[in-house]
């Protein structure tokens, strides 16, 4: 008997979400480029569950009803389009080929135009939640023609994870506009971790608390419907952990260089093409960029003094601030998302919806959070809330916190600590509510050495000034 999916690409990723679609009800078909990738997998997993290994492609899509549905979670960019290339002359017309990967959006909307001009559906899903995710219910977001995705319908609900208004899935929009959305929830997570290590930088290296103590503050920040997040919470759980050899907490035995696999510089380049301000976000992709050179700052650390003063207040209370600054950043980083979203949706037609974009990520995602729910409400009250810090309730969260926000930025310049993405985000705020700025001067500045023109606050066209007479 044929089964009803099929998935290429047996990582991490790719075995558990094999098990989650086979757990609810889908019998699958597997295949790996590597034999003993297929092999172990049957070995350790699958024991009394409906999977058929296959050994090549052939093999693979003969296995499959039709019309047949392949989810392919393999490494993104020349990795999926040769898999597509090996794929196309073995299928038949409606045919359906997910990718599950983290594709650059653009090459999305070229596959998806190359595949349905050929008579196949294609469809671009970002999938969030890591491993655990995978296998118990991720967050996903597939895009692609509607028809496609209704057929698809019956599985992405019952494999995502399920939170209290649904299944963390919905049609996101046509084109690559999955992938774009999943760009973004990537560049988001990146403003979150490191909103939450400079957190981190000032409770430790300012107020000079302990691993007990830090994870006191981060457990009892996730018990508030502000910070209670699986960032948070996991944040929480890693001061705890004490390395077997040492002793130490673990934490303080890694090395301070931070990774990345591109979907954050993604987002920070096309924020730049479409031209939307996120600077919360390029603060984050900065951080771990910086983090990089460990060996050039270490060489730099004992010639570049920084300031002597130290913290002398009320250690308490500036911990109550800290919580501040970083929910009022928080809110930030995410206006900037949502702003990114909504002027993608603009420009490529997209038709986002904003509240259920935000209502998915609730769960089995990375930025799962509470305060999603303060999200979708805000444009569930207002679909076309130009940006989050114009909604009543986070509009308010920064005029009462401000004050708090501000005190933690100058004191970690006093004391020399850099905090570049809660600075972004003051930033982003203090240049937001503005109604004039100094780019007057900056325009000023291109007409006079480019004959740029510029506009006036009186009249109305534009004027170009010869400036040295």
């Amino acid at each position: 008997m044929a089964q009803s999916f099929g998935v290429i690409g047996l990582a991490v990723m790719g075995e558990n979400i094999a098990l989650n679609i086979e757990r609810n009800g889908f019998p699958i078909a597997v295949y790996n480029r590597s034999r003993e990738k297929t092999d172990a997998f049957m070995k350790n997993r699958t024991e009394g569950k409906n999977v058929v290994p296959t050994y090549s492609l052939e093999e693979f899509v003969a296995a499959l009803e039709r019309p047949r549905r392949i989810l392919m979670m393999v490494q993104a960019g020349k990795p999926v389009d040769a898999v597509i290339g090996q794929l196309k002359p073995l299928l038949d017309p409606d045919d359906m080929i997910i990718d599950g990967g983290n594709s650059l959006y653009e090459d999305t909307e070229r596959r998806v135009k190359e595949l349905e001009a050929a008579g196949f559906n294609f469809i671009g899903m970002g999938v969030s939640g890591g491993e655990e995710g995978a296998l118990n219910g991720p967050s996903l977001m597939p895009g692609g023609s509607k028809a496609a995705y209704d057929a698809i319908e019956p599985i992405v609900t019952k494999i995502a994870a399920q939170v209290d208004d649904g299944p963390c899935v919905t049609y996101i929009g046509p084109g690559g506009s999955g992938h774009f959305v999943k760009m973004v929830h990537n560049g988001i997570e990146y403003g979150d971790m490191q909103l939450i290590a400079e957190a981190y930088d000032l409770l430790k290296n300012v107020l000079g608390l302990g691993h007990k103590e830090l994870h006191e503050i981060f457990a009892e920040w996730n018990k508030t419907e502000e910070l209670d997040s699986f960032l948070i919470e996991i944040t929480a759980n890693i001061f705890t952990k004490m390395d077997d050899e040492t002793g130490k907490p673990l934490v303080e035995l890694i090395v301070d260089k931070a990774g990345q696999k591109g979907t954050g510089r993604w987002t920070v380049m096309s924020a730049l093409d479409i031209g939307v301000s996120i600077p919360t976000i390029t603060a984050a992709v900065n951080a771990r960029i910086m983090s990089a050179i460990k060996e050039e700052r270490a060489i730099a650390a004992p010639q570049l003094n920084g300031p002597s003063a130290s913290f002398d207040g009320d250690t308490k209370e500036f911990v109550n601030k800290i919580r501040d600054a970083l929910y009022c950043s928080k809110i930030c980083s995410y206006a900037q998302g949502m702003d990114l979203l909504s002027k993608a949706s603009d420009m490529n037609g997209y038709s986002l919806d904003l509240g259920e974009t935000a209502r998915i990520w609730k769960g089995g995602c990375i930025i799962r959070a509470a305060f999603l729910n303060k999200i979708k409400h805000a444009y569930d009250q207002d679909g076309k809330l130009p940006n989050l810090l114009l909604a009543p309730e986070f509009k308010q969260t920064i005029l009462d916190r401000q004050s708090a926000w501000r005190e933690v930025i100058a004191t970690a310049a006093k004391v020399g600590i850099p905090v570049p993405a809660f600075s972004a985000s003051l930033d982003y705020f203090d240049s937001y509510r503005r109604s004039r700025l100094p780019q007057n001067l900056t325009q000023a500045q291109r007409d006079y050495f480019g004959a740029h023109t510029y506009e006036r606050t009186d009249k109305d066209g534009f004027f170009h000034t010869e400036w040295m007479e």
